[in-house]
């Protein structure tokens, strides 16, 4: 489910409460990523929980979908193809990262493949997910393979299934 559309700066996520699409409130005001817009769809996957007792957030799965802006609240179908590994708060906040159907990406099988077809592309991901919350704040811990995040996918749709 989409809940930031790539470019877009406004950063709305999914209530774990009522499972609604909110916009996330931080010291009482709208958040707004101050830094560049979202380098992709930015959503989270239903029905996956990183959890905490495993060193996560507590969250669904997020994922970064790369292809054409997508509309706030769209569930979309998409392809893995890999992994973003990240620290936040010191917790576990991997983003699964994965590609749309109709577009020139979705010929990507894997990391290699977007490396080699859009060079520099999971170099400008890596970098703005280490810097979007400002200096420090999110520490990468690079960007692994298809087999990886099929592996941290799994593990999050039993975590939730477990709860």
């Amino acid at each position: 489910m989409i809940e930031i559309p790539a470019g877009t700066a406004a950063k709305w996520e999914v209530d774990k409460k009522d499972g609604s699409l909110k916009w996330e409130f931080k010291e009482g005001k709208p958040r707004i990523v101050k830094y560049l817009g979202y380098p992709g769809n930015y959503g989270m996957v239903p029905q996956t929980l990183l959890s905490e007792e495993l060193g996560g957030d507590g969250d669904p799965l997020d994922v970064l979908v790369l292809g054409k802006m997508v509309s706030r609240g769209s569930v979309v179908e998409a392809k893995l193809i890999g992994i973003l590994k990240f620290l936040d708060g010191g917790e576990q906040d991997d983003n699964l990262l994965a590609v749309l159907p109709g577009t020139p990406f979705f010929d990507i099988n894997d990391i290699q493949e977007l490396d080699k077809k859009f060079k520099g592309t999971s170099t400008i991901i890596d970098i703005w997910f280490a810097n979007y919350k400002g200096p420090g704040k999110v520490e990468a811990k690079g960007i692994a393979g298809v087999e990886e995040a099929k592996i941290v996918l799994n593990s999050a749709i039993k975590a939730y299934n477990n709860q």
